[in-house]
């Protein structure tokens, strides 16, 4: 990066936190990933909610307005529908985006790319989930690999739950010299929780039909220097997907190098058989113990007592909450678009503070 272009994104930054402005952020869908980025929302010092869009009249609906979310609907249709079953809404999406610096389409897959022309048309900032291909933004963010190269742009896209957890421990290996290629096996819950009970799969094992399965690839899209190549399959259980992983190192190294590059990233937490973390659904306790919002896991919770290095070769296994590890990201995505943060370790930090991240390592 150059000098000139440091300064710029600093005086960017600067004036618009001089001028006392926070972000306002338009959540366009409250499902899965649209109610937590709301409350991520809510919880930073420099964004305000400007509301919520979404077409459902159910209970969702409800815990909007209960929460003191300003409710809009998708269409101007959904609006009135909203209004006719009692609910309090405020007008439809164009109002909500009329109002707003930055939208976050948490639509479900796909959906989103038919909103981007109305984005594009209001002139308004937007971010996309990871079920979207990178060609509808043209980028994809992680805020460890691609924080830089999305500051000042219109639009970028979150990747999926699993490319951000392969982006974030193999960034990890690379930034400390180490890592050479590495060949992951993804193990993918079926559905989510509260859907379970409308589909997904019993007795049986879905294997992705090629390989590599497409969460390599997309890696490659936040940074195409990733030597990665991932096969996947779908398990009969719906709490997290689990992720092993073989990786050839660039050099040969002790555990305890290993254990320190991990470690030197904000959103990777170690966790230990020996403390009694010896599954998924251990660790989403100790989510629930932790008092963190809807049990979420937002780091990469990775077994530092079964990680395994012989020579050059390096073997470990991690835990991916689909529902929670995308959270983080977006909120430093709000901030890199807007420019309201030139660096990304501080979004980091300053993200990580407000979701309380970093308080899993039960020992010292």
């Amino acid at each position: 990066m150059t000098r000139g272009l440091e300064v710029g994104k600093r005086e960017l930054t600067e004036d618009r936190m001089e001028k006392g402005k926070a972000i306002r952020v338009a959540v366009n869908g409250y499902g899965v990933i649209g109610k937590r980025v709301a409350d991520a929302v809510a919880a930073q010092d420099d964004m305000q909610l400007a509301g919520v869009a979404d077409v459902t009249l159910d209970w969702r609906a409800r815990i909007v307005t209960g929460k003191g979310f300003r409710l809009f609907g998708a269409t101007t249709e959904r609006a009135e529908a909203m209004a006719k079953s009692g609910l309090e809404v405020a007008g439809s999406l164009e109002d909500l985006l009329a109002g707003a610096d930055i939208v976050v389409d948490c639509t479900p897959k796909h959906v989103a790319t038919g909103n981007v022309e109305t984005y594009r048309r209001k002139g308004i900032k937007f971010i996309v989930q990871g079920g979207e291909k990178h060609s509808v933004t043209g980028h994809s963010f992680v805020a460890e690999a691609s924080y830089e190269t999305a500051l000042g742009r219109d639009c970028t896209r979150v990747v999926s739950c699993n490319t951000t957890s392969i982006v974030r421990t193999l960034s990890a290996l690379k930034f400390a010299g180490l890592l050479a290629r590495a060949r992951g096996t993804l193990l993918r819950r079926a559905t989510d929780p509260w859907e379970s009970h409308l589909g997904g799969i019993m007795n049986t094992l879905v294997p992705e039909a090629e390989i590599p399965s497409h969460q390599g690839p997309d890696a490659r899209s936040v940074d195409p220097d990733l030597d990665v190549i991932t096969m996947a399959v779908k398990v009969p259980e719906t709490l997290a997907h689990m992720h092993y992983w073989s990786v050839q190192l660039a050099r040969k190294a002790e555990k305890d190098e290993i254990l320190e590059a991990f470690c030197s990233s904000p959103r990777i937490s170690l966790v230990r058989m020996s403390d009694g973390l010896t599954a998924i659904n251990a660790i989403k306790e100790l989510m629930a113990d932790l008092g963190r919002p809807h049990d979420n896991l937002y780091e990469v919770a990775l077994w530092s007592d079964m990680l395994k290095v012989e020579g050059d070769e390096l073997f470990y296994a991690y835990m991916v909450d689909n529902q929670a590890i995308v959270i983080p990201e977006t909120i430093d995505a709000i901030r890199a678009l807007t420019g309201f943060q030139a660096d990304a370790r501080a979004s980091i930090a300053q993200t990580n503070a407000s979701l309380k991240i970093g308080q899993l390592n039960l020992r010292a």
